[in-house]
C-alpha cells in the first residue's frame, strides 16, 4: 500500500524553527520593555501615597497653626458640605492612592498661576513663614515640591509662585471645598529639547497632589505638593553597565543554545534527510553512519532507519534475484510443453510423417511431467507466500507436529530428545511446514534416520535437526538456502524448501543455520519461545 503524499504547501524547516524560537528567547528582554508601563504605574502610585503621606503630616501641622489663630479672628475658607465630611466615629479614614497611568488618567501640563483677586490674610502668610524651615528641610531628603495655600488657594509658602493664585487648577479647586485630590500631569522639561539622556529623570509625568487643612468642618488652606516618580528606565540607566552585561549573556547564552540545537537536532536531521535522499536514489553512500548523533534517541532512530533501510534494500534484491530465478525456472518446462504440443499439432495437420503412438505418449509424458513440475512450483511459491505472511499470537509446540510428521514419512526413523512441549512463536502449521521440508530435503538425499533434539536458552528453543544422508558438498554448502538452487532437478526438485524454510524462521524473528559436519547433515534453527521451559522426552 502506498501512502498518500503530503498536500503541497509551505511548511517551515526545523531549523527555521528553531531559530525562530531562539529569536523569541532573544527577545523576550526588549518585549518586557512594553511592560514597564505597568511597573511605572506601580511607582506612581507609590509615589502618589509618599506625597499623600507627607502632606498630611504639613496639613495637620498647619490645622494647629490656624486653630491657636481661632481666637484673633482669623477667616477660615468655605464650610465642607456635611454629605463631604468624614465620618467621626472612624478612627481611620485613610486616603489610597488611584491615579492609573495605564487608564489614561494623564492630564496636560499644569496651568501657571495667575494673579490673586485680592493678597493673602497676614495671618495665613504668618503661618507660611513658620511652615517654610520645615518645607525646605522636608524638600531637601524628598525631593517633592511643596507648596501651602491660604483658603483662597494663593501661595503662602514655596520656592517660586509667592502671593499667586493656583485657585484654577482643576485638583486645588477640588481640595478648596474640603476634597482630596490628585493629577498625574505632563512633566516641564527642564530643558528644551530634553537631552538624550533624559531617560534618567523619569518618564516625563508629575504627580501632584492636593491635601485639603480642614478646621472646624471649614477649610483653611491646601497642602500642594507635586514629584516626579521613580521609574525602571532611572533604575536601568543607573545599572545600565550591569545591563548591558546581562544583554551580552544573553546574546552569548542564545548562541550557546543555538550552538547546542545545531549540534544536537538539527545537523544529525539533516545528515538523516541526506541519507533518505541517497537510499531513495539507490547511492551507497547513503548506508554510511551519520557524523554526528547528537542525542540518544537521534542515535536511536538513525540505528532503526539504517537497519530498516538495510532490511528494505536486501528485501528489494530478494525480489528481484527471485523475479530472474523464477523466470528461469518457469521458462524451461513451458519451452518444453510449448514445443512437445507444437509437434503433436504438426503431426495432426500433416499428411504424412505422423508421430507414431510411442512418440505420442513419450510427447504427452513429457507434458504431464512438466506441468506437474509447474504444479510443485506454484504450491512451492504458495508456501513461500504463507510463510512471509507472520501470523500474531499463535503458538505450538514440537511435540505437536511430530506425530503428523512421522505420519507423512513412514519410511524414514524420525528420532526426538530434549525440550518438545515449550511452546514457540510458530503455528503448527507453520512449524510442521519447516520440518516436513527438512524431512523431505534428507529424504530425497538417501537418509534413513532423522534426529530432532531441542533445547530452551532463555527466549529461544534451539533445534539441532541432524539427517544421515548425503553429505553436502563444500561448494554447495553456501548456496543451498538460494531459491531455486537443487542438485536433483532431473527428480522433480525445485529448489525451494530450504528457501521457504529459511523465509518462515526469519519472518518470524528466528535463525536457520548449517552446521559444519563431515559424515552427515546438521541444522540449527533458533525459534522464538513463549511460556516457561518444560522438560518432555518423546521417542
Amino acid at each position: 500500500m502506498i501512502a498518500p503524499k503530503p498536500k503541497k504547501k509551505w511548511r517551515p524547516s526545523l531549523g527555521q524553527i528553531v531559530f525562530g524560537v531562539l529569536a523569541l528567547v532573544a527577545t523576550l528582554p526588549l518585549v518586557g520593555l512594553f511592560f514597564f508601563r505597568i511597573y511605572d504605574n506601580q511607582l506612581i502610585r507609590q509615589t502618589q501615597a509618599e506625597l499623600i503621606a507627607q502632606s498630611r503630616v504639613l496639613a495637620a501641622v498647619y490645622a494647629e497653626e490656624v486653630t491657636a489663630r481661632l481666637a484673633s479672628g482669623i477667616v477660615l475658607g468655605a464650610e465642607i458640605p456635611p454629605e463631604a465630611r468624614p465620618d467621626a466615629s472612624d478612627e481611620v479614614t485613610p486616603i489610597r492612592p488611584l491615579l492609573d497611568l495605564l487608564a489614561n488618567d494623564l492630564f496636560v501640563r499644569r496651568p501657571d498661576a495667575r494673579e490673586a483677586v485680592r493678597p493673602a490674610d497676614p495671618a495665613y502668610v504668618a503661618i507660611g513663614a513658620r511652615l517654610l524651615p520645615v518645607i525646605r528641610e522636608t524638600q531637601k531628603v524628598t525631593l517633592a515640591g511643596f507648596r501651602v495655600l491660604d483658603p483662597q488657594g494663593v501661595v503662602i509658602a514655596g520656592r517660586d509662585e509667592m502671593g499667586r493664585s493656583l485657585a484654577h487648577i482643576e485638583e486645588v479647586a477640588a481640595a478648596l471645598k474640603g476634597t482630596y485630590s490628585a493629577a498625574l500631569r505632563i512633566r516641564i522639561p527642564d530643558k528644551a529639547p530634553p537631552p538624550i539622556y533624559s531617560i534618567s529623570r523619569g518618564v516625563g509625568v508629575h504627580v501632584f497632589s492636593a491635601m485639603p487643612v480642614v478646621v472646624d468642618d471649614h477649610v483653611a488652606g491646601v497642602i500642594y505638593t507635586s514629584r516626579t516618580p521613580r521609574n525602571i528606565f532611572e533604575h536601568l540607566y543607573v545599572e545600565r553597565g550591569k545591563f548591558i552585561a546581562a544583554g551580552s549573556a544573553i546574546i552569548l547564552t542564545t548562541l550557546l543554545v543555538g550552538l547546542i540545537v545545531s549540534r544536537t537536532i538539527t545537523r544529525p536531521m539533516r545528515e538523516l534527510v541526506d541519507r533518505a535522499g541517497r537510499i531513495g536514489r539507490n547511492d551507497p553512500q547513503g548506508f554510511r553512519p551519520l557524523a554526528h548523533y547528537g542525542t540518544r534517541d537521534f542515535a536511536e532512530l538513525a540505528e532503526h532507519f539504517f537497519a530498516m533501510a538495510a532490511q528494505l534494500a536486501r528485501r528489494s534484491n530478494y525480489i528481484r534475484n527471485f523475479s530472474a530465478h523464477l523466470t528461469h525456472e518457469l521458462k524451461s518446462p513451458l519451452t518444453s510443453i510449448k514445443g512437445a504440443a507444437e509437434l503433436m499439432l504438426d503431426s495432426l495437420q500433416a499428411s504424412s510423417a505422423r508421430l507414431t503412438p510411442a512418440e505420442q505418449e513419450r510427447f504427452l509424458s513429457n507434458i504431464l511431467g512438466d506441468a506437474e513440475r509447474l504444479d510443485r512450483m506454484a504450491q512451492r511459491l504458495r508456501e513461500l507466500a504463507r510463510a512471509e505472511a507472520v501470523q500474531q499470537n499463535e503458538t505450538s509446540s514440537l511435540a505437536d507436529v511430530i506425530p503428523p510428521l512421522r505420519e507423512r514419512f513412514p519410511t524414514v526413523q524420525i528420532e526426538t530428545r530434549g525440550v518438545l512441549e515449550r511452546q514457540i512463536g510458530l503455528s503448527s502449521e507453520t512449524l510442521l511446514i519447516v520440518l516436513t521440508h527438512l524431512a523431505d530435503n534428507a529424504a530425497r538425499h538417501d537418509a534413513r534416520t532423522i534426529s530432532l533434539e531441542a533445547a530452551d536458552h532463555a527466549d529461544q528453543l534451539v533445534l539441532k535437526v541432524g539427517n544421515d544422508g548425503s553429505p553436502i558438498s563444500p561448494a554447495n554448502r553456501e548456496r543451498i538456502f538460494d531459491a531455486f538452487f537443487t542438485t536433483r532437478r532431473d527428480s522433480g526438485g525445485t529448489g525451494m524448501g530450504l528457501a521457504i524454510v529459511r523465509a518462515i524462521m526469519m519472518s518470524h524473528g528466528g535463525e536457520i543455520s548449517l552446521l559444519p559436519a563431515e559424515h552427515d547433515v546438521r541444522f540449527e534453527l533458533r525459534l522464538p519461545a513463549r511460556g516457561e521451559p518444560r522438560q518432555t522426552h518423546l521417542k
